[in-house]
């Protein structure tokens, strides 16, 4: 199967590889055929196992080229994965969920807290619910939080991918991932979460990598 590099972390020794199937691959060197250039962007040659890419190699023939006489955005014009809110919801909290490269458009962002905001008040109501149930809904008070250890536990678990979230979101707008401090301080922080949402994708290639999939520029 044919795909491109989609990303490689030569100190973690660990990346992923964007198949002809619109399936991402995880690979590590040792799943290399012989020495390739682990650019991204690279098109290579693989055979899928499980979602794992084995025996890669540099592909034969080089990706195509623009068209002619249209400018060469450098954008992935191919969606590699499903677009839908709950599907970049479902990315960012695992493929993506220690990802601080690349760039994310801001339907992803934005997919994230719509997706992540449903679920934590769904597993608050469970909390309560079950917080109730052990006091045999009577009007008492609990002596434990039981109920509420599954919404204290995501809440807690979703941080981290929300910060790789937002510097890939930084990266897209062509700014350093290390503004996304700006959202822990106070008094400005919930400006800047709203701000980072807003502002539109740098038109072209940037320093991060070309334009996200299905952006208009």
């Amino acid at each position: 199967m044919r795909g491109t590099v989609f990303h490689y972390d030569a100190d973690q020794d660990y990346g992923y590889i964007d198949g002809a199937d619109g399936k991402r691959y995880f690979f590590t060197r040792t799943d290399l055929s012989r020495e390739t250039a682990l650019v991204r962007g690279r098109l290579v040659e693989f055979q899928p196992d499980d979602g794992t890419a084995r025996n890669i190699v540099a592909a034969s023939s080089p990706a195509p080229s623009a068209t002619p006489g249209q400018p060469d955005l450098d954008t992935e014009t191919r969606p590699t994965r499903s677009t839908g809110l709950w599907a970049y919801f479902l990315c960012t909290v695992s493929v993506d969920f220690f990802n601080f490269n690349g760039r994310a458009r801001r339907k992803e962002y934005w997919a994230f807290w719509l997706c992540s905001t449903i679920l934590v008040f769904a597993m608050l109501g469970f909390g309560i619910l079950v917080d109730l149930a052990v006091n045999g809904f009577r009007d008492v008070p609990s002596r434990n939080a039981i109920g509420f250890l599954p919404f204290f536990i995501f809440a807690l678990a979703l941080n981290l991918p929300w910060i790789a979230l937002a510097v890939r979101r930084l990266h897209d707008f062509g700014k350093s991932g290390w503004f996304v401090l700006l959202c822990f301080i106070p008094g400005i922080g919930g400006i800047a979460v709203l701000v980072f949402g807003l502002v539109p994708s740098q038109a072209g290639k940037n320093a991060w990598g070309p334009v996200p999939a299905g952006v208009r520029v």
